[in-house]
């Protein structure tokens, strides 16, 4: 099984996630989706605040962040196992993955601060 640790409290990541999720009960992967706001984070050996920064997923007893957990996601559903294996070639990989860690978890980040700053002034 493959858990993958996501916050349900952002909008983008919530609706990717329940994409992957619904694919996942579609072709019987076995993907399991946590929420980091309703679920203890022991085990994890991150802080909520660390989980809130990108994608983590635990898999054979490791704990995987960022672009490496989403190949995993992409490679348990069978119409993403290709994006999974284009993007896992060795230079698009770390292309990809600069690209989630400089870009794309920031600026996700920076949102949900945003948002969970707005919500708790009202």
């Amino acid at each position: 099984m493959t858990e993958i640790l996501y916050n349900g409290r952002c909008p983008i990541c919530s609706a990717e996630i329940a994409h992957y999720r619904a694919r996942a009960a579609a072709t019987g992967a076995d993907l399991h989706f946590t929420d980091l706001n309703t679920a203890p984070l022991d085990g994890w050996g991150i802080s909520a605040d660390q989980a809130m920064r990108r994608l983590h997923a635990r898999h054979d007893g490791r704990i995987l962040s960022g672009f490496p957990a989403f190949l995993l996601i992409w490679q348990a559903l069978p119409r993403w196992r290709w994006l999974a294996r284009l993007v896992g070639l060795p230079g698009l990989r770390s292309l990809v993955g600069i690209v989630y860690d400089k870009l794309a978890a920031p600026i996700l980040y920076r949102l949900h601060l945003r948002r969970e700053a707005r919500r708790k002034a009202c």
